[in-house]
């Protein structure tokens, strides 16, 4: 079977081919470099969050670079893996589940589960007693584009409680956290860990694993974050929380892994004074634009590739569906002398932008074109 093409960079294929649809770019070494940043920076186990970005490309090339754990929120996920990686270690953390999909967790083989509540760690009974169950802690804790304690996560006292079962149970007892997405404040990391001690200690259980959870900030702007200065902290913390006694550290990094991996081009189908119609918007690639706050990475090429360098100005970005609210929720800073069919490619896109997308009104990015590095 003939492969598809590897084109050098996104302005190479632009030029060559025109899409007029919204594309998404990979370039699989911003992957492998990402999962080798993780692995030998982070003081433990780095675990791939495949809700990220599950696409078969994104999960062969974490493989290829080293990468053998993977956090999975369902069977279709499960299967997503194995389907790459026979051998990948998997680590159920979605902490709601049903019956059906805790027995078909066993069949696949999971090697860790999470928990927030008594009833469902009933429903891992079903699983072998050498499964690691983590008791999942929620926390008032800022730091984070949006918090995930609302829906996830057991409080201190619940936490205790929960912890003795575990063990009573026969499982291997760990704990996990979320400090929240696109956290870019390490102390929300050190927040929870000292937490996490404490719960430990009321309990009476050493735990076997302390999962952090993901969290890590992905590049939108301004300066890149400092990932390594936030995996030094999770270690002194965790140290100076548990001493003699600090278990074996997790993390399930996600958004930060993938993001660079992707940049996506939209096109100018529209300009009407100051708003700009995009042939992809918020039921697309940019659905997360809702609810994080845009980024800056933004250039403008035309159709034969030249850049618009200009002075820019403050423009409203609609998306091409006939829903009204298919706006960016902020404007954009785009060049004055911004033209029908120029590209307008957005960096920083390989997280959640194909994988929440839908195709609204036959609107959406197409299949991702594998380039071998992005232009600056």
């Amino acid at each position: 079977m003939k492969s598809d093409p590897i084109w050098s960079t996104p302005n190479d294929h632009l030029c060559k081919v025109l899409p007029d649809a919204a594309q998404l770019y990979f370039c699989p070494a911003e992957v492998q470099r990402m999962a080798r940043r993780f692995q030998s920076g982070f003081p433990g186990l780095v675990s791939y969050a495949v809700k990220a970005n599950p696409a078969p490309e994104v999960l062969e090339n974490l493989v290829a670079a080293g990468l053998r754990a993977f956090d999975v929120a369902s069977v279709a996920e499960m299967r997503a893996v194995r389907a790459v990686c026979p051998d990948a270690v998997l680590h159920y953390n979605n902490p709601v589940r049903s019956r059906a999909e805790v027995t078909q967790a066993a069949l696949i083989g999971i090697a860790s589960a999470s928990v927030d509540c008594a009833g469902e760690l009933d429903k891992l009974d079903a699983l072998p007693r050498s499964t690691e169950i983590s008791v999942r802690l929620a926390l008032p804790v800022k730091g984070a584009a949006y918090d995930f304690g609302a829906k996830f996560g057991a409080g201190p006292d619940q936490a205790v409680a929960l912890l003795r079962q575990v063990v009573a149970m026969g499982f291997t007892p760990s704990m996990t956290f979320h400090p929240g997405t696109q956290c870019g404040d390490a102390g929300a990391w050190a927040s929870y860990i000292h937490a996490c001690a404490e719960v430990a200690a009321r309990s009476g259980v050493r735990l076997a694993r302390l999962n952090v959870g993901g969290g890590f900030a992905a590049h939108r702007g301004g300066t890149a974050p400092d990932l390594e200065m936030v995996f030094a902290r999770i270690k002194a913390e965790a140290q100076a929380a548990f001493g003699q006694n600090t278990p074996s550290l997790v993390c399930e990094p996600g958004r930060a892994m993938v993001a660079e991996a992707c940049q996506l081009a939209t096109r100018v189908k529209s300009l009407r004074g100051d708003a700009v119609y995009l042939n992809d918007g918020i039921y697309g690639a940019l659905a997360e634009w809702r609810d994080i706050a845009a980024h800056d990475r933004v250039r403008v090429l035309t159709a034969d590739g030249a850049p618009r360098a200009g002075a820019s100005r403050l423009r409203v970005v609609f998306g091409p569906t006939c829903d009204s609210i298919d706006r960016l929720p902020a404007p954009l800073a785009l060049p004055a002398d911004l033209g029908e069919e120029d590209y307008v490619i957005f960096a920083g896109m390989g997280a959640y932008g194909s994988a929440i997308a839908t195709r609204f009104n036959g609107y959406g990015p197409q299949a991702m074109v594998t380039v071998a590095g992005f232009a600056s």
